[in-house]
């Protein structure tokens, strides 16, 4: 039977009445109180993680409620359902773990994958998939299975944070093993009980996989999420000139990146006096994230004028072993981009002598070491520029570079901030300051929106550029009164449309969009026919 609530006036009051059978539904039932309700059950846990389990069981239940919940309180739940929360619930996904949500394809089904796709119950309504192997989970290293929770996350943002269409959204993991031994050992571990995989048979499965869903799914977009560095490096390259495939880590994260730090240089260079081809970055890591933080940011300098190769002499990498140069011995296939040939001399080791011999303008960490910038970090950058840009980028907080407070107090307040997971504001000589995150969220639901509805056929690095100029343009006059280097994240509809707007004309101008009638439309018309396609919660 169906219920349907019809809603009537009553002084003056819209209320809602049982139009359906009498007695399914308690008498005074209010839709809009419910929202409350739920919101006050969710507030009443004590711990995130216990928060997270309820939105998801409140996701699988009452789908409209959920996202409702998450739209009308986007601050205060993103934390929960995204980092940093996600990374304590996929250390317990196996434990926590309900109901199946999601495809999981493993390496038994190598040679059959073409079959377990078509099991996925809705083929024709996908159009947008995350894809993890557990291999790199937020800094917390080899999860195995246990990174469906990634998956999940991400398509919830997508929908919040986009409206793209709950139905239409695939979380998948693929399960080729894990080295996690912890795992292996505990009987309630969803995955399969053997190491990883080689990497030629890694890549035939990949292979195998890639097709087959582009077979299922014509109109996909896949994005991959927390691959291990050299295969988010390897399948990135291998399949992305071939299908409409997105890395997060690398582009997600480097187009967040570069739109903070395009704000933050404005502000740095106005208290300066320095142009804004003189900024110098320094990266403290260089996995797969700082390198493709790295690569995204040379497009602040060649906007600015600069060559590429002027762009790439801008930045410079320092990893485990201290400063990254030519000289230095065998390097990692990534890091010899932005390998530097201007020094020669014995290994640099301490950051501390680093920043004194590069003087940066910018440091940004990517390296998962909590407390990396100490105070005499932060007050040697603070020493050198009259506003420091200090970025400490790895997620979740406790693996964070170092925390706002500390920034804040060890820079005299002079600090332009920006992190990976969230901080609170902080008070300093009479105002309040505020934290700028760098969250991937602000970038991957506007760029899906943008790419899905101009059906285009690669992720080229032109959409990905056009997805962070966008949301470094969408600051309202009060955000950047109060120096925001990010709008807030209760705007996320917005700010996604306004994306979603650029990225397709990016897909126009690189010739990979295969929806021709947007191409007439004016931008005017484009956004208003952007927010038309959003999904919303009917509540």
């Amino acid at each position: 039977m169906t219920i349907i609530l019809q809603p009537y006036w009553s002084n003056g009051v819209q209320k809602l009445k049982v139009a359906g059978p009498p007695g399914l539904v308690p008498p005074a039932f209010n839709e809009s109180l419910h929202v409350e309700r739920a919101l006050d059950q969710f507030r009443s846990k004590d711990q995130p993680l216990e928060k997270y389990i309820f939105l998801s069981r409140l996701k699988n239940d009452d789908p409209d409620l959920f996202y409702k919940l998450c739209l009308e309180n986007m601050s205060e739940i993103t934390p929960i359902i995204y980092t940093p929360t996600v990374g304590d619930a996929c250390i317990q996904f196996s434990h926590i773990y309900r109901r199946p949500e999601g495809l999981w394809i493993s390496i038994m089904d190598k040679g059959n994958i073409k079959n377990v796709i078509k099991n996925w119950p809705r083929i024709d309504d996908a159009r947008i998939s995350v894809v993890t192997d557990g291999s790199r989970i937020l800094g917390l290293g080899d999860l195995g299975v246990n990174g469906m929770g990634i998956s999940i996350g991400k398509l919830s943002l997508y929908v919040a944070g986009a409206g793209i269409r709950p139905l239409s959204t695939i979380p998948i993991c693929v399960d080729v093993g894990t080295n996690n031994q912890a795992f292996l050992d505990d009987p309630f571990y969803l995955g399969l009980r053997q190491k990883r995989i080689s990497e030629p048979e890694m890549d035939e499965f990949m292979d195998e996989f890639m097709h087959e869903m582009t077979q299922a799914f014509p109109k996909m977009m896949i994005q991959f999420e927390d691959f291990s560095t050299d295969k988010a490096f390897r399948y990135l390259d291998r399949y992305r000139h071939k299908y409409p495939v997105f890395n997060d880590d690398i582009q997600g994260t480097g187009a967040v990146v570069l739109s903070g730090f395009m704000n933050a240089a404005k502000l740095s260079s106005a208290a300066s006096g320095e142009s804004l081809d003189s900024h110098r970055i320094l990266f403290f890591g260089a996995g797969s994230a700082g390198v493709g933080v790295a690569m995204q940011l040379q497009s602040f300098f060649t906007l600015q004028g600069l060559s590429v190769e002027q762009a790439r002499r801008r930045i410079w990498l320092i990893d485990s072993q201290g400063l990254v140069y030519e000289s230095r011995g065998r390097l990692a296939e990534h890091k010899k981009y932005f390998a530097r040939n201007d020094y020669s001399g014995p290994p640099m080791t301490n950051i501390l002598d680093i920043i004194d011999y590069v003087k940066p303008t910018a440091l940004l960490g990517l390296s998962t070491i909590s407390g990396a910038f100490t105070p005499e970090v932060i007050q040697l950058m603070a020493a050198i520029n009259p506003k420091p840009i200090i970025f400490p980028l790895s997620n979740p907080v406790r693996l964070s570079e170092c925390s706002f407070d500390d920034a804040v107090t060890n820079s005299n307040g002079t600090v332009l901030f920006a992190s990976g997971s969230p901080f609170p504001a902080q008070r300093h000589s009479g105002r309040v300051l505020h934290p700028g995150q760098g969250n991937n969220m602000y970038i991957f639901p506007g760029l899906g929106l943008g790419a899905i509805l101009a059906r285009a056929t690669q992720v080229t690095d032109s959409m990905v550029e056009a997805s962070s100029l966008g949301l470094a343009d969408s600051l309202t006059d009060d955000e950047r009164a109060e120096d925001l280097l990010y709008p807030r994240v209760e705007r996320i509809r917005e700010i996604s449309a306004h994306i979603a707007v650029q990225v397709i004309r990016a897909t126009q101008k690189a010739g990979v969009a295969r929806s021709p009638d947007l191409v007439s439309m004016a931008d005017p018309a484009l956004l208003a026919f952007v927010k038309r396609k959003m999904w919303n919660p009917s509540l």
